[in-house]
């Protein structure tokens, strides 16, 4: 997430990049079609994703894909913004009803004076990885060897960002002792790792999966299960989710309704299903044209989310301790963690 004195700088940016972005969903949403898409009928919704092609959001564009969207009487548009940090301000502007990221942007944005709320919560671990490229390997063996180090995320200020950060400052280093690039994910962050530009960096799959294969780097932290995010992070973490502007879930709790009815059942296939039956549900291009690495990748991360969208016991909490450790602004403010996420829609969709 920006700072406050970004923020109104990314809204123009996001704003001017909405075209290309809707093109680019427009595109996905075509390639769906058959699948799930709607056809264009029914309730319109636009969704912005931090980036569709990621595993951590997978539920997104799956869900799309397994008809539940036109089956709850919804036209999803989702809209794909693979840096991730252009989600929420999409979303505070007004560009869009919902975005896909990270559970920790609604305490910061509540600091900011930001109503947002989890609504339906897709994951209990942040599905992230720390890697360390093949020359950093005998440099770089705990997060205590950070000091000097470039460690790539995904933008600065997101949720790669703040994680980065608080394992820096859990094991002793400052934050301003290294140096977080802005390098996104996949094949940039892939040719950063592999040029010497980062040492080392956090990341999701698919990418991750690319890289062991390329032998580019290796994993010093995996969070992509409950017991990775545990022994990181001190407890559950929930990362990915469908958060909204808390003023629009009230007022059109009908169309909230229907999207988590929609969500949940996907959550629930999920848990059911192979990877590989997965990674064939999903648009072809995902694979970068190695299906059985793809679904390797999803196989990997499937530990991270849910089975029914509710938030996890205690996960609020650990969120808050992690952003407290590192971010001033949280560190300093009364954060109601009540009011950054509900339960009622998802508990309706359980049944």
């Amino acid at each position: 997430m920006r700072k406050t004195t970004r923020l109104a700088a990314s809204a123009a940016t996001g704003l001017l990049a909405l075209s290309s972005l809707t093109a680019c969903a427009n595109d996905a949403a075509g390639s769906a079609a058959g699948s799930g898409s709607g056809g264009g009928k029914g309730e319109h919704v636009k969704i912005m994703v931090g980036g569709l092609d990621k595993v951590i959001y997978m539920p997104a564009m799956l869900t799309q894909r397994l008809g539940f969207f036109s089956a709850e009487g919804l036209n999803v548009e989702l809209l794909s913004e693979p840096a991730g940090v252009q989600a929420e301000t999409a979303l505070v502007s007004g560009q869009v009803q919902g975005a896909v990221g990270f559970y920790d942007h609604t305490l910061d944005l509540q600091v900011k004076g930001k109503d947002i709320e989890s609504v339906v919560q897709f994951s209990h671990a942040p599905g992230e990885v720390e890697v360390v490229s093949a020359k950093a390997e005998g440099e770089i063996t705990s997060p205590k060897d950070f000091k000097g180090k470039k460690l790539g995320v995904t933008g600065l200020g997101s949720s790669t960002d703040f994680l980065t950060k608080y394992l820096a400052v859990k094991n002793g280093v400052n934050v301003s002792d290294f140096t977080p690039v802005a390098v996104g994910a996949g094949p940039t962050f892939i040719s950063a790792l592999q040029k010497g530009s980062i040492d080392g960096g956090m990341t999701t799959d698919p990418t991750v999966a690319t890289i062991l294969d390329k032998k580019a780097g290796k994993i010093l932290l995996d969070m992509r299960t409950p017991e990775g995010s545990q022994e990181a992070l001190g407890g559950p973490y929930p990362s990915s989710s469908l958060y909204m502007q808390t003023e629009w879930v009230n007022s059109h709790k009908d169309t909230v309704q229907k999207l988590a009815n929609a969500f949940v059942k996907t959550l629930k296939w999920m848990s059911t299903h192979s990877a590989t039956e997965i990674a064939d549900k999903m648009p072809a291009d995902y694979s970068q044209g190695n299906k059985l690495l793809y679904a390797a990748a999803i196989k990997s991360t499937l530990p991270m989310f849910t089975t029914d969208g509710v938030m996890p016991a205690n996960g609020p909490e650990t969120v808050e301790k992690v952003l407290k450790a590192f971010n001033p602004t949280i560190k300093n403010a009364k954060v109601d963690l009540s009011k950054t996420f509900t339960t009622e829609f998802v508990k309706k969709a359980i049944g």
